[in-house]
């Protein structure tokens, strides 16, 4: 038997009007309202994002990043994604993230006002062009007459030998051309965000952060960097979009039970303070540190201790943020319940 759950799409404040709210309810997406802000969301069978195969999983991907760009249409330019998969069993649990992560979403939604994300993706336009090029490159050719002096053909060991420094080469150029493009693009974006490229015939994969009346000169500086490179590259831009790369929230459940073993891995007690927590940590990394002591279990001990220690700031974050819940909603941290802490994804 399958379970409801609310998915949630994002956050937005309430001050648009009682009609962009409404143009979506037809579509089975509705607004959970708390103070001056609301979730986006729609009702769908829960399942963890962890278990779910490739396709669905794709299939999620899209559909969120779908749902939040058309809400974008609708006229909600201040909305804060959720994190993908973001899934709770009842409204009260979307009343109870709102109210936790209030002060952060207010923060946030004021810091977002008039920004956008654009998203370029560049690949090279004929990339077996690009490689016969690299593979005239002198050091490339000078490697090959060497070992043609020798024998009449190249061995598969030369053959990778000579198809390793290739790939080298070609990594070398798509650096240096990405470098070139940030940095024409770094004068007018706030922040900079470089994604993974996804084989060596993509040169860049990245986000930018920008004001949107700057959205015009940011077309403009790639139109000039597509005439710099005379047609040699493919410039792909995607936006504007939501602030994904850079203000997504995230809602982590702190388990009672980790929570508990960081405080014993630091040596504290129930209750704590972050500056507790902080003194606790540096005696024990003094301790542990792998540059202090040769251990050789030491580098396995630092690495728990230091965990230790984020999770405890994490969950003392969380605690002040159900302090604040709890004053302004009815909802009240049950004995042994997992406190929640709301964050922006880094």
């Amino acid at each position: 038997m399958t379970t409801k759950g609310i998915y949630i799409y994002g956050i937005v404040p309430n001050f648009y009007s009682t009609d962009i709210f409404k143009s979506f309810e037809n579509s089975g997406i509705y607004a959970i309202p708390f103070q001056n802000i609301s979730a986006i969301v729609s009702d769908r069978e829960s399942a963890h994002i962890d278990y779910l195969d490739r396709e669905s999983l794709g299939y999620l991907l899209v559909h969120h990043q779908k749902t939040i760009e058309e809400l974008m249409e609708k006229g909600f330019n201040m909305l804060i994604p959720i994190q993908l998969g973001t899934i709770v069993n009842s409204k009260e649990e979307v009343i109870k993230i709102l109210a936790n992560g209030h002060d952060l979403v207010i923060d946030t939604l004021n810091k977002i006002e008039t920004l956008t994300e654009i998203d370029l993706v560049v690949t090279w336009a004929d990339f077996s062009n690009t490689l016969i090029e690299i593979g005239n490159h002198p050091e490339i050719i000078a490697i090959r007459d060497d070992i043609l002096k020798k024998t009449d053909t190249l061995s598969q060991i030369d053959q990778i030998k000579i198809g390793m420094l290739v790939q080298e080469k070609v990594k070398e150029k798509n650096t240096k051309v990405e470098t070139n493009i940030l940095d024409s693009l770094s004068s007018i974006s706030l922040d900079i965000k470089s994604h993974e490229v996804m084989n060596d015939e993509m040169v860049a994969n990245s986000a930018f952060l920008i004001n949107r009346n700057k959205k015009e000169k940011f077309e403009q500086i790639i139109d000039q960097l597509d005439e710099e490179y005379k047609g040699l590259l493919n410039f792909k831009l995607v936006g504007p979009l939501p602030c994904y790369s850079f203000y997504t929230i995230e809602v982590k459940e702190l388990d009672q039970e980790n929570v508990a073993q960081a405080k014993i891995e630091l040596g504290l007690t129930i209750e704590t303070s972050d500056s507790e927590i902080k003194r606790a940590y540096q005696e024990k990394a003094k301790e542990f540190h792998p540059d202090a002591n040769q251990n050789n279990h030491n580098k396995e001990n630092f690495n728990r201790i230091n965990k230790a220690y984020h999770t405890l700031l994490e969950y003392s974050e969380a605690e002040r943020q159900s302090s604040k819940e709890s004053l302004t909603f009815k909802g009240k941290q049950k004995v042994n319940e997992n406190l929640i802490l709301i964050k922006i994804k880094e």
